[in-house]
């Protein structure tokens, strides 16, 4: 019998692909031999299986006293699931693409941002989803399952990075490591006009964030590959000069249009998102009312000047993004008083051989604000290179580049990290 070499699909998750996929990382990681070998080995098994007549690869039993090396999962992030870690789902709800809006799925993902969600690879949220970064684009999606970073590519297609959007994903599937090295985050808006910088919401450890992010990531920046979902709804087009307000008849009970459409994602923006379950649509519901409503009250109206209904002062506001944003529910927990800056202990507290309370306390502030990523262990008293990789991260993450970003914090970077 004559076997040939078979790469497994990377975007596959039939047992055959996860079966090749476990034996050739096996074979990288425990060094006993070349991935090629162990993609035979798998079709080798995979053959035996079928001669067996059993329909599945034969189970291999390893001899006494062999050591079968570590367990390599089927795929990174977890194995591909349904809510709550259901192992059972229909391949039906595994592979549904539900229709969505990019307005839902920022407002969705903004639910974790708020709730500062753990980052966990085995633990579910009270929504469902799996809590890692791949659980987060599932659940951002609206997908019904919780996916890995190698099969959300299949519930999208490949876009460039000119037409990346809010509400897409930047996704990395690394061979070598893919438990450990891949990631997926959600693009939330270009920061500045070169296209250099974008606000990245994602699931990392400690939890939940969005923050300034270099295109495409802090690392492995090539290798990033933007998608975009395959469930996401075409919005109707809105005609050239539609900041313009359109006339108070483009809105109402049983209106249909892109005007209605824009009305409700600009008041999404300044706050209105509670209000909508599934997003703004070309439908006017209750909802836009009640969003429209909101954010009149917010700006000292009343009376008819309140009424639920867009007139043109209503509409100016919201495309100068000028007025007040809408407050948050009533008996919705008050944001917390501005957090005074400690005084900066000076530049010769930090720095390797440096044992102090100030490098503690800087390193616990770093985890607080989510750029806590290089410690293995957790901040202490040691000044170490993993104190220097944060606070160069966090440096990053505000647009500074060279000297300004050397991972050494002096007052400015003290100040922006405590405020």
């Amino acid at each position: 019998m004559e076997f040939s070499e078979v790469e497994p699909d990377e975007s596959c998750v039939c047992g055959g692909c996860n079966d090749r996929r476990r034996a050739r990382l096996l074979a990288a990681r425990s060094g006993h031999g070349p991935a090629c070998g162990a993609r035979r080995a798998a079709v080798l098994l995979a053959a035996i299986g079928g001669v067996l007549g059993s329909g599945t690869a034969a189970t291999a039993v390893a001899a006494p006293g062999t050591d079968t090396g570590p367990q390599i999962p089927g795929s990174p992030q977890g194995e591909v699931s349904g809510l709550y870690g259901e192992d059972g789902p229909s391949q039906r709800a595994l592979t549904a693409q539900p229709a969505t809006t990019r307005a839902e799925i920022m407002r969705r993902a903004q639910t974790w941002v708020d709730r500062k969600v753990p980052y966990s690879m085995g633990s579910y949220w009270s929504d469902g989803y799996r809590q890692d970064c791949s659980g987060f684009v599932s659940m951002a999606w609206g997908l019904g399952s919780s996916q890995t970073t190698w099969t959300l590519p299949n519930f999208a297609e490949r876009i460039s990075k000119d037409d990346l959007q809010p509400g897409d994903a930047l996704i990395y599937n690394n061979p070598a490591d893919p438990e450990g090295g891949s990631h997926a985050v959600l693009f939330g808006g270009w920061v500045d006009a070169a296209h250099t910088k974008y606000t990245a919401l994602e699931q990392t450890r400690p939890s939940t964030t969005k923050r300034a992010t270099p295109y495409a990531y802090w690392s492995h920046a090539a290798s990033y590959l933007p998608y975009r979902y395959k469930g996401l709804s075409q919005p109707m087009p809105v005609p050239d000069g539609a900041d313009a307000f359109p006339g108070t008849d483009k809105f109402g009970p049983g209106k249909v249009n892109p005007y209605v459409t824009r009305l409700g994602t600009m008041l999404v923006e300044r706050g209105a998102a509670r209000f909508y379950h599934e997003g703004p649509s070309p439908d006017w519901g209750e909802a836009d009312r009640k969003a429209t409503e909101a954010f009149q009250l917010a700006q000292g109206w009343r009376g008819a000047e309140a009424d639920g209904y867009p007139g043109k002062d209503t509409w100016d506001l919201l495309v100068r993004h000028k007025g007040k944003d809408i407050p948050p529910a009533a008996g919705a927990p008050s944001p917390p008083p501005p957090q005074q800056a400690p005084a900066f202990p000076g530049a010769d507290r930090f720095g390797p051989g440096q044992v102090n309370d100030s490098v503690l306390q800087l390193g616990q502030q770093l985890v607080k604000k989510g750029f806590g990523g290089a410690y293995r262990e957790g901040p202490s008293r040691d000044w170490g290179e993993a104190d220097r990789l944060n606070v160069q991260a966090f440096q990053r993450a505000q647009g500074w580049t060279g000297a300004e970003a050397d991972g050494y914090p002096g007052p400015h970077t003290w100040r922006l990290l405590f405020s």
